[in-house]
Protein backbone atom coordinates (compact mmCIF):
# COMPACT_ATOMS: atom_id res chain seq x y z
CA UNK A 1 0.00 0.00 0.00
CA UNK A 2 1.55 3.46 -1.09
CA UNK A 3 1.12 6.34 0.93
CA UNK A 4 -0.86 9.44 0.12
CA UNK A 5 1.26 12.59 -0.89
CA UNK A 6 -0.60 14.25 1.75
CA UNK A 7 0.29 11.47 4.48
CA UNK A 8 4.20 11.61 4.20
CA UNK A 9 5.73 11.85 7.94
CA UNK A 10 8.16 14.68 7.83
CA UNK A 11 9.72 15.10 11.62
CA UNK A 12 10.35 18.90 12.56
CA UNK A 13 13.31 20.17 11.04
CA UNK A 14 14.77 21.36 14.20
CA UNK A 15 13.81 19.95 17.96
CA UNK A 16 15.13 21.90 21.27
CA UNK A 17 15.45 19.61 24.39
CA UNK A 18 16.43 22.54 27.32
CA UNK A 19 17.49 20.36 30.71
CA UNK A 20 15.11 19.98 33.32
CA UNK A 21 16.24 20.07 37.11
CA UNK A 22 13.75 16.78 38.36
CA UNK A 23 14.86 17.22 41.84
CA UNK A 24 15.77 21.15 43.38
CA UNK A 25 15.41 22.85 46.71
CA UNK A 26 12.72 24.95 46.01
CA UNK A 27 12.68 28.83 46.43
CA UNK A 28 11.03 30.56 49.42
CA UNK A 29 8.09 32.08 48.57
CA UNK A 30 7.87 35.64 50.99
CA UNK A 31 10.48 36.53 53.13
CA UNK A 32 7.77 37.95 55.48
CA UNK A 33 6.83 36.09 58.49
CA UNK A 34 4.07 38.56 58.94
CA UNK A 35 3.48 41.25 56.74
CA UNK A 36 0.30 43.05 57.59
CA UNK A 37 0.09 46.64 57.69
CA UNK A 38 2.28 48.49 59.56
CA UNK A 39 3.14 45.21 61.15
CA UNK A 40 5.54 43.07 59.73
CA UNK A 41 8.73 40.61 60.89
CA UNK A 42 11.25 38.55 58.43
CA UNK A 43 12.15 35.19 58.80
CA UNK A 44 16.19 36.89 58.83
CA UNK A 45 15.19 38.43 61.72
CA UNK A 46 13.73 35.68 63.93
CA UNK A 47 16.57 33.51 63.01
CA UNK A 48 18.99 36.08 63.84
CA UNK A 49 17.09 36.63 67.27
CA UNK A 50 17.09 32.89 67.54
CA UNK A 51 20.80 32.60 66.95
CA UNK A 52 21.60 34.71 69.71
CA UNK A 53 19.11 32.96 72.35
CA UNK A 54 20.91 29.52 71.00
CA UNK A 55 24.34 31.03 71.50
CA UNK A 56 23.40 32.60 74.76
CA UNK A 57 22.11 29.60 75.98
CA UNK A 58 25.44 27.20 75.25
CA UNK A 59 27.17 30.10 76.74
CA UNK A 60 25.53 29.49 79.77
CA UNK A 61 26.70 25.82 79.81
CA UNK A 62 30.01 26.42 79.41
CA UNK A 63 30.29 29.18 82.25
CA UNK A 64 29.18 26.25 84.54
CA UNK A 65 31.20 24.26 83.38
CA UNK A 66 34.45 26.51 84.46
CA UNK A 67 32.75 27.42 87.42
CA UNK A 68 31.37 31.02 86.65
CA UNK A 69 28.38 32.11 87.41
CA UNK A 70 25.81 31.41 83.93
CA UNK A 71 24.09 34.54 85.07
CA UNK A 72 27.16 36.39 83.95
CA UNK A 73 26.42 35.30 80.16
CA UNK A 74 23.55 37.99 80.04
CA UNK A 75 25.61 40.62 81.30
CA UNK A 76 28.29 39.90 78.67
CA UNK A 77 25.86 39.39 75.82
CA UNK A 78 23.89 42.87 76.45
CA UNK A 79 27.61 44.44 75.13
CA UNK A 80 28.45 41.61 72.81
CA UNK A 81 24.86 41.33 70.62
CA UNK A 82 24.58 45.04 69.75
CA UNK A 83 28.62 45.81 69.49
CA UNK A 84 28.62 42.40 67.23
CA UNK A 85 25.18 43.87 64.73
CA UNK A 86 27.21 47.13 64.27
CA UNK A 87 30.40 45.76 63.37
CA UNK A 88 28.53 43.17 61.01
CA UNK A 89 26.97 45.93 59.43
CA UNK A 90 29.69 47.94 58.57
CA UNK A 91 31.89 45.58 57.67
CA UNK A 92 29.29 44.49 54.90
CA UNK A 93 29.00 48.11 53.96
CA UNK A 94 32.36 48.74 53.81
CA UNK A 95 33.74 45.75 51.16
CA UNK A 96 30.47 46.29 49.03
CA UNK A 97 30.74 50.42 49.15
CA UNK A 98 29.90 50.60 45.44
CA UNK A 99 26.12 49.52 46.47
CA UNK A 100 25.64 52.14 49.19
CA UNK A 101 27.48 55.06 48.24
CA UNK A 102 24.56 57.05 46.99
CA UNK A 103 21.89 55.38 49.09
CA UNK A 104 22.69 56.14 52.52
CA UNK A 105 19.52 55.15 53.99
CA UNK A 106 19.65 51.68 53.17
CA UNK A 107 22.80 51.30 55.41
CA UNK A 108 20.52 50.95 58.61
CA UNK A 109 18.53 48.35 56.77
CA UNK A 110 19.72 45.18 58.07
CA UNK A 111 16.34 43.80 57.94
CA UNK A 112 17.02 43.39 54.54
CA UNK A 113 20.16 41.16 54.53
CA UNK A 114 23.43 42.01 54.79
CA UNK A 115 25.57 41.17 57.67
CA UNK A 116 29.54 39.62 57.49
CA UNK A 117 30.27 37.40 60.43
CA UNK A 118 33.97 38.77 60.29
CA UNK A 119 32.39 41.77 61.15
CA UNK A 120 30.23 40.34 63.94
CA UNK A 121 33.12 38.53 65.50
CA UNK A 122 35.03 41.59 65.35
CA UNK A 123 32.47 43.65 66.89
CA UNK A 124 31.35 41.04 69.27
CA UNK A 125 34.51 40.65 70.24
CA UNK A 126 34.73 44.15 71.61
CA UNK A 127 31.87 43.74 73.31
CA UNK A 128 32.83 40.92 75.35
CA UNK A 129 35.52 42.27 76.07
CA UNK A 130 33.93 45.58 77.44
CA UNK A 131 30.84 42.95 79.24
CA UNK A 132 33.94 40.87 80.55
CA UNK A 133 35.77 43.72 82.13
CA UNK A 134 32.57 44.81 84.13
CA UNK A 135 31.99 41.62 85.46
CA UNK A 136 36.02 40.87 85.88
CA UNK A 137 36.18 37.87 84.28
CA UNK A 138 38.88 37.34 82.18
CA UNK A 139 38.49 37.98 78.03
CA UNK A 140 39.60 34.51 76.57
CA UNK A 141 37.92 32.34 79.10
CA UNK A 142 35.05 34.28 78.11
CA UNK A 143 35.61 33.88 74.60
CA UNK A 144 36.43 30.32 74.56
CA UNK A 145 32.58 30.16 76.12
CA UNK A 146 31.17 32.10 73.38
CA UNK A 147 33.14 30.38 70.09
CA UNK A 148 30.89 26.96 70.18
CA UNK A 149 27.69 28.48 70.54
CA UNK A 150 28.70 31.29 68.43
CA UNK A 151 29.33 28.60 65.42
CA UNK A 152 26.02 26.74 65.94
CA UNK A 153 24.13 30.42 65.46
CA UNK A 154 26.03 31.23 62.62
CA UNK A 155 24.34 27.57 61.38
CA UNK A 156 20.95 28.75 62.31
CA UNK A 157 21.60 32.74 60.77
CA UNK A 158 22.11 31.36 57.09
CA UNK A 159 18.85 30.19 56.58
CA UNK A 160 18.38 33.93 56.52
CA UNK A 161 19.93 34.27 53.42
CA UNK A 162 18.01 31.60 51.92
CA UNK A 163 14.64 33.21 52.89
CA UNK A 164 16.14 36.75 51.18
CA UNK A 165 17.33 34.52 48.33
CA UNK A 166 20.98 35.98 48.61
CA UNK A 167 24.43 35.15 48.96
CA UNK A 168 24.29 31.61 46.20
CA UNK A 169 26.81 29.99 44.47
CA UNK A 170 26.99 29.43 41.00
CA UNK A 171 24.27 27.42 38.28
CA UNK A 172 23.67 24.02 38.78
CA UNK A 173 21.78 21.03 37.73
CA UNK A 174 22.49 18.96 40.32
CA UNK A 175 19.35 17.41 42.55
CA UNK A 176 20.67 20.07 45.66
CA UNK A 177 20.35 23.02 43.25
CA UNK A 178 18.78 26.33 44.69
CA UNK A 179 15.64 27.68 42.79
CA UNK A 180 16.40 31.77 42.60
CA UNK A 181 13.38 33.98 41.55
CA UNK A 182 13.97 35.79 38.18
CA UNK A 183 14.51 39.38 40.57
CA UNK A 184 16.89 37.93 42.65
CA UNK A 185 19.01 36.34 40.24
CA UNK A 186 22.55 38.08 39.30
CA UNK A 187 24.41 39.56 36.13
CA UNK A 188 24.77 37.44 33.86
CA UNK A 189 23.27 34.58 35.22
CA UNK A 190 19.58 35.97 34.82
CA UNK A 191 18.66 32.91 32.53
CA UNK A 192 19.67 30.36 34.90
CA UNK A 193 16.78 28.86 37.95
CA UNK A 194 18.81 26.81 40.06
CA UNK A 195 22.39 27.54 41.91
CA UNK A 196 25.00 26.15 44.05
CA UNK A 197 22.56 26.54 48.04
CA UNK A 198 25.91 28.15 50.20
CA UNK A 199 23.85 28.42 52.72
CA UNK A 200 23.37 24.63 53.53
CA UNK A 201 26.77 24.19 52.53
CA UNK A 202 28.24 26.53 55.11
CA UNK A 203 25.24 25.85 57.21
CA UNK A 204 26.19 21.93 57.58
CA UNK A 205 30.07 22.81 57.96
CA UNK A 206 29.18 24.57 60.81
CA UNK A 207 27.31 22.68 62.55
CA UNK A 208 30.07 20.01 62.13
CA UNK A 209 32.77 22.68 63.23
CA UNK A 210 30.22 22.83 66.54
CA UNK A 211 30.79 19.16 67.07
CA UNK A 212 34.39 19.39 66.90
CA UNK A 213 34.75 22.16 69.44
CA UNK A 214 32.19 20.52 71.54
CA UNK A 215 34.63 17.16 71.80
CA UNK A 216 37.71 19.60 71.89
CA UNK A 217 36.37 21.53 75.30
CA UNK A 218 35.12 18.35 76.80
CA UNK A 219 38.82 16.60 76.09
CA UNK A 220 41.22 19.34 76.76
CA UNK A 221 39.30 22.30 78.58
CA UNK A 222 40.98 22.28 81.89
CA UNK A 223 44.26 21.42 80.53
CA UNK A 224 45.16 24.35 77.76
CA UNK A 225 45.69 27.72 78.11
CA UNK A 226 42.75 30.25 77.57
CA UNK A 227 42.05 31.45 73.94
CA UNK A 228 43.06 28.25 72.87
CA UNK A 229 38.96 26.76 72.07
CA UNK A 230 38.43 30.24 70.01
CA UNK A 231 41.44 29.98 68.17
CA UNK A 232 40.37 26.66 66.88
CA UNK A 233 37.28 27.91 66.33
CA UNK A 234 39.19 30.85 63.56
CA UNK A 235 41.38 27.74 62.10
CA UNK A 236 38.38 25.73 61.70
CA UNK A 237 35.92 28.03 60.42
CA UNK A 238 38.36 30.32 57.57
CA UNK A 239 39.55 27.00 56.53
CA UNK A 240 35.91 25.79 54.97
CA UNK A 241 35.34 29.80 54.61
CA UNK A 242 37.93 30.31 51.85
CA UNK A 243 36.80 27.56 49.31
CA UNK A 244 32.88 28.39 49.67
CA UNK A 245 33.99 32.81 49.66
CA UNK A 246 35.46 31.31 45.48
CA UNK A 247 31.80 30.45 44.92
CA UNK A 248 29.83 33.07 45.47
CA UNK A 249 28.66 35.07 42.86
CA UNK A 250 27.39 37.81 44.22
CA UNK A 251 28.61 41.14 43.53
CA UNK A 252 31.87 41.82 45.91
CA UNK A 253 34.85 43.89 46.20
CA UNK A 254 37.82 42.33 44.23
CA UNK A 255 41.07 42.32 45.11
CA UNK A 256 44.10 41.07 43.22
CA UNK A 257 41.76 38.69 41.53
CA UNK A 258 39.71 37.61 44.49
CA UNK A 259 36.93 38.51 46.62
CA UNK A 260 38.25 40.72 49.74
CA UNK A 261 36.84 37.87 51.66
CA UNK A 262 39.02 35.01 50.26
CA UNK A 263 42.01 37.35 51.65
CA UNK A 264 40.35 38.07 55.22
CA UNK A 265 39.60 34.42 55.49
CA UNK A 266 43.08 33.15 54.31
CA UNK A 267 44.59 35.80 56.91
CA UNK A 268 42.67 34.85 60.01
CA UNK A 269 42.74 31.10 59.09
CA UNK A 270 46.86 31.27 59.43
CA UNK A 271 46.54 33.42 62.57
CA UNK A 272 44.12 31.11 64.28
CA UNK A 273 45.96 28.08 63.26
CA UNK A 274 49.36 29.46 64.66
CA UNK A 275 47.54 30.82 67.59
CA UNK A 276 46.19 27.01 68.50
CA UNK A 277 49.42 24.99 67.52
CA UNK A 278 51.54 27.47 70.32
CA UNK A 279 48.38 27.36 72.62
CA UNK A 280 47.74 23.99 72.68
CA UNK A 281 51.56 23.52 73.03
CA UNK A 282 51.41 24.56 76.52
CA UNK A 283 48.89 22.24 77.45
CA UNK A 284 49.02 20.72 80.70
CA UNK A 285 49.29 16.83 81.41
CA UNK A 286 46.08 15.17 82.37
CA UNK A 287 45.63 14.78 85.88
CA UNK A 288 45.95 10.85 86.90
CA UNK A 289 42.80 9.57 88.31
CA UNK A 290 42.43 9.18 92.10
CA UNK A 291 41.99 5.43 93.39
CA UNK A 292 38.64 4.92 95.20
CA UNK A 293 38.98 2.92 98.23
CA UNK A 294 37.43 -0.18 98.62
CA UNK A 295 34.59 -0.95 100.77
CA UNK A 296 36.00 -2.71 103.87
CA UNK A 297 34.56 -6.55 103.70
CA UNK A 298 32.39 -5.85 100.80
CA UNK A 299 35.47 -7.27 98.44
CA UNK A 300 37.18 -6.29 95.32
CA UNK A 301 34.34 -5.52 93.26
CA UNK A 302 32.61 -3.19 95.88
CA UNK A 303 33.40 0.39 95.40
CA UNK A 304 32.72 3.21 98.64
CA UNK A 305 30.81 5.86 97.56
CA UNK A 306 32.13 9.22 96.87
CA UNK A 307 29.97 12.39 97.08
CA UNK A 308 30.00 15.05 94.38
CA UNK A 309 31.43 18.06 95.36
CA UNK A 310 30.03 21.37 95.99
CA UNK A 311 30.52 23.47 93.04
CA UNK A 312 32.07 26.12 95.72
CA UNK A 313 33.64 28.44 92.71
CA UNK A 314 30.30 29.15 91.06
CA UNK A 315 28.40 29.31 94.22
CA UNK A 316 30.58 31.95 95.34
CA UNK A 317 30.56 33.84 91.68
CA UNK A 318 26.79 33.78 91.70
CA UNK A 319 26.69 35.18 95.17
CA UNK A 320 28.97 38.05 94.32
CA UNK A 321 26.86 38.23 90.71
CA UNK A 322 23.88 38.98 93.11
CA UNK A 323 25.42 41.22 95.50
CA UNK A 324 26.73 43.42 92.94
CA UNK A 325 22.90 43.39 91.27
CA UNK A 326 21.37 44.31 94.84
CA UNK A 327 24.28 47.48 94.80
CA UNK A 328 23.49 48.81 91.79
CA UNK A 329 19.48 48.88 92.66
Amino acid sequence: MQRGRNCVFRPPSQVLFRPVTLLSIPSPGDPFIINSGPIYARWYGLLLALGVLLAGWIARKEFRRRGIDPELAYSIAVWAVPFGLIGARLYHVATDWDAFKNTYSQIPQIWNGGLSIFGAVLGGMLGTWIGARRVKLRFWVVADCIAPGLVLAQALGRFGNYFNQELYGKPTSAFWGLQISPSHRVSPYETSSTFEPMFLFESILDVACFFVLIWFIRRYWNRVPAGTVFALYVTLYNLYRVPLETMKIDPADIILGQRVNVWVSGLLFLVGLISFLILFRRRRPPVPETAVPVAAGAGAAAVAHVPTARPETAIAARLRSQRRKRKER
